[in-house]
């Protein structure tokens, strides 16, 4: 039976496009069908930047499908095969020569539905002018109540993105932890906390007014003091094909510009 791949790819940026005509040809030349849907393929590339591969996660995930992440501008985080190997990573895969790598996914219960994400989880106010609101966060047992402009809960690979901004540590991808980091706190000693990925972490609002989940930075839902937000590790995983020529600390020596003189 013929394989089959699903390409995904930035349709706003040229070089994309133009990379995806090229990969689709070097499939074709291999006698692989291409198609637009996850559902029913072997495995996915994906053809953009970081932000590109979180938008198709949630559907790459739900199908168990793993991921070739080409990366068209600088090295993401994420998307960590630059094109120029891009397609000898296509050669290893198509004989079976590769390696995966499992990112966590989070699971979101807001008022009985689930969502799912995989970065990171951000409660926060209304707008700039709003006053600091208080959020009560528990685990297994009480955590704290932090009055802050907002609170992120991330996973390994949320902690190089709106957490590290706010302040986090970065965590290796592969441990099994929940990353909880203020926004903003009014409280300076308030500082983030690693816990178990195995808690469940629920968020309430501790007073009168109104507060806004995001989830991977799409989609504001509007909540209340009424409202428990439950936050947990997915069954669910995203697989990543490894690049041969790096690895985490190598990724993040070249993104941060570790060792650098920036001055």
């Amino acid at each position: 039976m013929k394989k089959k791949v699903c390409i995904i790819y930035n349709t706003s940026k040229k070089d994309a496009i133009k990379f995806y005509e090229e990969s689709k040809e070097f499939f074709e030349n291999y006698d692989i069908d291409i198609q637009s849907e996850v559902e029913g393929s072997d495995f996915v590339v994906v053809i953009g930047g970081d932000g590109t591969l979180l938008q198709a996660s949630k559907n790459i995930a739900n199908h168990n499908k793993f991921v070739i992440a080409v990366n068209m501008g600088s090295l993401g985080f994420l998307t960590d095969i630059r094109k120029t190997e891009a397609f000898q990573v296509y050669k290893d895969v198509l004989m079976g020569n590769y390696k995966l790598e499992e990112r966590h996914m989070l699971e979101v219960e807001v008022r009985g539905e689930i969502h799912t994400g995989l970065n990171e989880v951000v409660m926060s106010k209304g707008g700039i002018l709003q006053k600091l609101i208080r959020i009560r966060a528990s685990g297994e047992h009480y955590i704290n109540t932090y009055r802050a402009d907002g609170l992120i809960v991330a996973t390994p690979t949320g902690s190089t993105g709106y957490s590290l901004s706010a302040g986090g540590p970065i965590i290796r991808s592969n441990l099994d932890i929940l990353l909880i980091t203020p926004i903003a706190p009014h409280n300076l000693s308030t500082r983030p906390i690693i816990i178990d990925g195995k808690e469940e972490v629920t968020l309430r609002l501790e007073e009168e007014g109104s507060a806004f989940i995001t989830i991977d930075g799409d989609d504001a839902i509007e909540i209340s003091k009424e409202d428990y937000i439950k936050i947990r590790y997915s069954e669910k995983k995203l697989r990543l094909v490894l690049p041969k020529s790096r690895n985490y600390y190598s990724v993040l020596r070249e993104k941060l510009k570790w060792g650098d003189k920036i001055c």
